[in-house]
């Protein structure tokens, strides 16, 4: 039989209640002592009731934490690519099968949302494109700034 994982995160919207697992019993029940809470979004680590985590178990709360994060920033740009097909999709259906009355039931709620999306791409981008010029400035004023004069022994 396979062994039980030590710990046990039942996810919750903003992070997990975690559990200690244990089948050291009499009845080999498995038993699970909540031990915490956890909040991935402020990073707060609750103990349950007077419960006071272990070294161990601070280590392994933390560790679940970054690997939390990693899924659901890995989530968050899958479903980035998603909306992408799905802006395709819509565009498809608006230009083949849309009657006018679909189209009248979506288009202003559309165009604000697609405004909304492309003003902030927009700012964005330039931002990206601000802050590389101005590192390429300093790069280049760095590369091409006179010797100091502390270093000119040969005069």
């Amino acid at each position: 039989m396979t062994e039980l994982p030590e710990y046990y995160f039942r996810i919750r919207e903003n992070g997990a209640a975690v559990f200690r697992v244990s089948t050291e019993n009499r009845q080999r029940r498995i038993e699970m002592d909540e031990i915490a809470v956890v909040n991935i979004r402020n990073g707060n680590v609750k103990p349950h009731g007077d419960h006071i985590l272990s070294d161990e178990e601070t280590t392994v709360i933390a560790d679940w934490m970054e690997d939390r994060r990693a899924v659901l920033a890995e989530r968050d740009i899958d479903d980035i690519h998603r909306a992408v097909d799905y802006l395709n999709l819509t565009t498809h259906w608006a230009q083949s099968r849309a009657s006018d009355e679909d189209l009248e039931d979506v288009t202003d709620r559309l165009l604000l949302a697609m405004h909304d999306l492309r003003t902030v791409l927009v700012r964005k981008k330039a931002d990206r494109i601000m802050a590389a010029a101005k590192t390429a400035e300093g790069d280049a004023a760095e590369c091409c700034r006179a010797p100091s004069r502390h270093y000119r022994h040969d005069l």
